[in-house]
């Protein structure tokens, strides 16, 4: 078997409802995991594109929060059956990530941005 060429990994993180840094997935259904999975299948890109559940990304204000490798583009708010289509079709068929949905660089893998309550130290 081929190697993946692409891997989405799609953050099935939960948390409390009450938790101030939200949640990727509420319903603990990995339902954006399977739109991607099925995306891809419908694309013929099965074997080829690997859509993975992951845990946390920490990326919770965000989310839901995805990732492609190896290209390393962060997604957040994908929230719908449009959004996953269209970051198959602009980002995987044709190379060109999504703008609208795209993380800012300054917004990942920092404690703090515009988006991110500071955290309390006690």
């Amino acid at each position: 078997m081929a190697k993946f060429e692409q891997h989405i990994f799609i953050c099935t993180n939960q948390r409390p409802p009450e938790n101030p840094r939200g949640c990727c997935d509420p319903q603990g259904l990995g339902s954006l995991q399977l739109l991607f999975k099925q995306e891809l299948a419908a694309r013929g890109l099965k074997g080829a594109v690997r859509a993975n559940r992951a845990g946390c990304l920490d990326q919770c204000e965000h989310g839901p929060t995805v990732v492609v490798y190896p290209e390393a583009v962060w997604y957040g708010g994908v929230k719908t059956a449009e959004d996953v289509r269209e970051i198959v079709e602009s980002h995987i068929i044709n190379k060109i990530p999504v703008a609208r949905l795209m993380l800012a660089d300054e917004c990942i893998n920092t404690p703090v941005c515009a988006h991110k309550t500071p955290k309390k130290f006690e």
